[in-house]
């Protein structure tokens, strides 16, 4: 699985007002490792990541393929 950024970066934009602080903790990632992911300073195929998106999803009534490259 990889992330895909530009998507993910547009959710935090529209339901986060660009706020990476109130998104990490929302889901329970620290925002300084979404940040480097973002940033392209960490791998965005982080199975932590990944997992933290598809709960928020699944609980947002998103579909998590549209932030998430199944590979």
């Amino acid at each position: 699985m990889k992330i895909n950024k530009e998507k993910l970066q547009k959710l935090i934009e529209e339901k986060f007002d660009n706020n990476k602080t109130k998104f990490a903790e929302t889901i329970g990632i620290s925002r300084e490792y979404v940040s480097k992911v973002l940033n392209k300073k960490e791998d965005n195929d982080s199975a932590k990541l990944c997992n933290a998106i598809i709960l928020f999803c699944e609980s947002n009534n998103l579909n998590y393929k549209d932030y998430i490259f199944l590979t």
